[in-house]
């Protein structure tokens, strides 16, 4: 795949259209909010029109990259590619506009994410998309991307409470935490992927790094019996976010959850209650592999999972000469 250096640093795909697909700036932000105001209008609105302002890269970004198809009078696509680790790259937030869809813009937008992130190291690519848009998975499969896993949320409620079957142990445990992951049937259905702690909706392999850092940063846990781990999470993150009547909640996110069998779910989930608690957080949310086993577990455990599963899917950025790191 040929790649053409603009004068601004992003790629242009060759192509005849006369729309060039370039580096998004501030000053787009207009013509994004018009490209977004009529998506998902029946589900809340789409989120770029809130979080547009934190996709432009400040001095410090160059870990991401936002693409724009700039059709001179108004902005006809967007994308934003994301280096979550050394060679896993994310995107997210593909749009095209209705009147600039099926003239290859998708294509030449997801080519310019390819270029960018090869150049940076990636050797994989992955987005998710929900299980319910099926226009956007019918167009990543003939993008090339393929099926990766699925996964769900759980939503204890923050409870001090919150009975616990099992002990579970919740600070100097990362070798323990790990070592279960490293085996679990959870890692193997997610690939070994879970949130990333960093960029919100994404996923990236979990690292034994990882877990020592949450160890200091937060929380992790472990469900312990005497023959050994029977579960383990971690706390990934708080945020706020604003209802739809206009007030502030406090969310704990919990960047994946593996057990054994429904007692150490009741552990694991009992556990993550008392930690939002304590957090004085008003929702929490837990990542969980899609399948009836662990979601029929975690609807008895937790109480509440989310309506839908999202899925996640990849693509192998090893094909053809490996792109030379950009030294700017």
């Amino acid at each position: 795949m040929a790649n053409q250096h603009s004068t601004n640093g992003t790629y242009e795909v060759p192509s005849d259209s006369d729309i060039e697909i370039r580096q998004a700036t501030l000053e787009d932000e207009p013509g994004v909010r018009e490209l977004t105001s009529q998506i998902w209008t029946d589900r809340g609105g789409d989120y770029l029109q809130r979080v547009y302002p934190d996709w432009i890269e400040g001095p410090d970004d160059d870990h991401k990259r936002t693409f724009l198809a700039d059709a001179g009078d108004e902005v006809a696509g967007i994308v934003q590619a994301v280096m979550l680790s050394a060679d896993e790259a994310w995107f997210q937030g593909m749009r095209v506009g209705n009147e600039y869809r099926r003239q290859g813009l998708s294509r030449r937008l997801n080519e310019a994410c390819f270029d960018w992130t090869r150049e940076q190291g990636a050797t994989v690519g992955r987005l998710m998309i929900f299980s319910w848009n099926a226009a956007a998975l019918g167009a990543s499969r003939s993008a090339g991307y393929g099926p990766s896993t699925e996964f769900r949320w759980a939503h204890p409620t923050p409870d001090a409470d919150t009975s616990i079957p099992d002990p579970v142990a919740t600070s100097g445990n990362a070798a323990r935490a790990w070592r279960y992951w490293t085996t679990s049937e959870a890692r193997e259905h997610l690939r070994g992927l879970a949130l990333d702690p960093d960029e919100s909706w994404a996923l990236r392999e979990l690292a034994r790094a990882d877990l020592e850092r949450f160890v200091d940063e937060s929380t992790v846990f472990t469900v312990d019996r005497p023959d050994g781990v029977a579960g383990m999470s971690y706390r990934n993150r708080t945020y706020e976010r604003e209802t739809d009547d206009g007030e502030t909640e406090l969310w704990a996110e919990y960047g994946v959850s593996a057990w054994e069998d429904t007692e150490a779910a009741r552990s694991l989930f009992g556990a993550i209650s008392r930690d939002a608690a304590a957090l004085e957080a008003d929702q929490t949310r837990v990542l969980i592999p899609e399948t009836v086993r662990w979601i029929s577990d975690a609807s008895l455990a937790a109480g509440h999972i989310s309506e839908h599963p999202d899925f996640v899917l990849g693509i192998d950025l090893t094909g053809g000469a490996p792109a030379p790191r950009r030294k700017d």
